[in-house]
């Protein structure tokens, strides 16, 4: 399994953005226009694109005509949606809006079942769960609450449930350039070793790439990058290329 780069775009109030930390008041707008940006990514190469909507996460309206456009512009590239999906009626939703796969994150931490009802109706490739972790805790409602079971627990009650991709997230690396949490990765790969993992949280730079390449885990399947797409702190292809690791 060759891991993929996931350009990740973050929708608040119609822009791209970027958050430190999951806090909405840090958000940084990055363009005015996310389509023209999810076309960007994908010209660059990009074989899958990983899109957030803040503002259902916070609570608010549903971003689902934005999040059409997207997926229109982008395909055939895959485009994986999260963010305020919180019942099998918006899952629905956002599958018909274009997403090739929904993100649940506070519903399957609260309902581990629900996510299963998901993957049977919507099948395995279409369905994944984020593991967010917030000072030790599974974190829900736009990060801003953590109580949640700890990292693996929640990743064996998700496979258990027949999920098989995974976003894990370390809260507190999110937006901040310094590198991926890999304890909290292997916490996941350990507690479920039949899913697909997706590491987000840090990437930084090419350095970050490379030693999530190399650190072994064999769930690998890919990593987010973000702030550091944006601000160039690498190319989509060199950070392809780092995520394969030597040739």
């Amino acid at each position: 399994m060759i891991p993929l780069l996931f350009p990740a775009i973050d929708l608040l109030e119609g822009r791209a953005v970027r958050l430190h930390k999951g806090d909405r008041k840090s958000a940084k707008i990055y363009t005015d226009d996310p389509v023209a940006q999810a076309l960007a990514f994908v010209e660059q190469g990009a074989s899958v694109l990983h899109v957030v909507d803040l503002d259902a996460a916070f609570g608010g309206a549903r971003q689902l005509a934005l999040i059409e456009k997207i997926a229109q512009a982008a395909a055939p590239v895959l485009v994986q949606v999260g963010g305020g999906i919180r019942d099998l009626r918006a899952a629905g939703q956002t599958l018909e809006a274009g997403a090739g796969r929904i993100i649940l994150g506070t519903a399957a931490v609260e309902k581990p079942a629900l996510a299963g009802a998901a993957v049977a109706l919507y099948g395995a490739d279409r369905v994944a769960c984020g593991v967010d972790i917030k000072e030790g805790r599974a974190a829900t409602k736009g990060w801003t609450e953590a109580r949640g079971p700890a990292a693996g627990v929640l990743a064996a009650q998700l496979a258990a449930q027949g999920v098989r991709w995974l976003i894990v997230t370390a809260v507190s690396r999110d937006g901040t350039l310094e590198g991926f949490d890999l304890a909290l990765l292997r916490e996941v790969t350990l507690a479920a070793p039949d899913t697909r993992l997706v590491a987000s949280g840090g990437a930084g730079a090419l350095s970050h790439l490379r030693v999530l390449a190399a650190a072994g885990l064999h769930t690998l399947a890919g990593a987010i990058a973000g702030t550091a797409l944006y601000e160039g702190k690498f190319t989509f292809r060199e950070g392809q290329s780092a995520l394969e690791g030597p040739s």
